[in-house]
């Protein structure tokens, strides 16, 4: 049954990934908590889950014209040191503080895809 949930949970993330360009990260983190995983560790090994998914999406959409490296340029940019200080921040924040922010995120996301 773990394994069924994993590739369910897997090509949902995917799926989300690819048509909202974000996403899988908040399907991965639950599924890797509920099978045990602390906080942190779930949080990171969804990054790993994650960047494959999105470089195979990425691919897809820069072969088929619907973006550019140049236009994501800027947010690389500044997104490569922000993910390094996320990477050193992580395993030092507490992981009840970690759960809370991580749920109040996945809210306010929510709430900006239904409601703007």
């Amino acid at each position: 049954m773990k394994k069924i949930y994993s590739y369910i949970g897997g090509l949902f993330a995917g799926a989300l990934n690819g048509m909202l360009g974000a996403g899988g990260g908040m399907i991965i983190v639950p599924i890797l908590t509920s099978s045990g995983l602390s906080q942190r560790k779930a949080h990171a090994t969804s990054v790993c889950i994650i960047l494959p998914i999105c470089i195979f999406s990425a691919l897809n959409y820069i072969m088929d014209g619907r973006t550019t490296i140049q236009d994501a340029l800027p947010y690389m940019f500044w997104g490569i040191p922000g993910s390094l200080i996320g990477t050193w921040i992580l395993p030092k924040i507490n992981q009840k503080l970690l759960k809370k922010v991580f749920g109040v995120l996945m809210i306010w996301a929510s709430y900006r895809m239904v409601c703007k």
